[in-house]
């Protein structure tokens, strides 16, 4: 987390939370989501303006974590936003050294390979869980032939529980409330 944002949150430690304006998708793709947005329904159908902003990217990804309920988050400044996601919180990238990096430019080292019913593949690592871009299938292909990786077979409904993420805060957050 970057110095400023700890800083912002000792300054100001009881900011409450913010639900339903960011979201990622299943390339690792940051959307802001305004009112209207989330008016028309949730993420990712109704998916918000698309950030294209590098350094706003580029800090909301040093500054993207997760809680101790699996809710992801962007900590900004002293406030949190929390994450809803498409697919996973981690969006993984291969290399054609099949070296493994996840959507916020961190290096992981995997530790399992999941594909599920529709053919998707994941991998857990020590930093966590999360989808393979699709663009990076035919690297998985090649590290499945090596034998470095043997996928195990997974339902895609049961990930979010197995593996301790929430896919909606802000449903969730909406619920809890009533």
């Amino acid at each position: 987390m970057d110095d400023i944002v700890k800083q912002a949150l000792a300054k100001w430690p009881n900011v409450p939370a913010c639900y339903g304006w960011l979201g990622l998708d299943a390339r690792g793709r940051w959307y802001m989501r305004d009112d209207p947005t989330q008016a028309a329904g949730p993420f990712p159908q109704s998916r918000g303006s698309l950030l294209r902003h590098d350094k706003l990217v580029d800090f909301i990804q040093r500054n993207y974590e997760a809680d101790a309920h699996g809710r992801w988050f962007f900590q900004n400044g002293p406030q949190r936003v929390y994450v809803e996601l498409e697919a996973t919180p981690l969006i993984w990238r291969v290399s054609g050294n099949l070296e493994v990096t996840a959507h916020t430019g961190a290096e992981a080292r995997v530790q399992r390979c999941l594909v599920d019913e529709a053919g998707r593949v994941y991998l857990e690592t020590h930093l966590g869980f999360g989808l393979v871009h699709t663009l990076d299938m035919a690297l998985v292909g090649d590290a499945v032939e090596q034998g470095l990786w043997v996928p195990q077979e997974v339902r895609a409904a049961t990930l979010p529980q197995r593996f301790g993420y929430v896919m909606s805060p802000a449903q969730q957050h909406a619920t809890s409330a009533q």
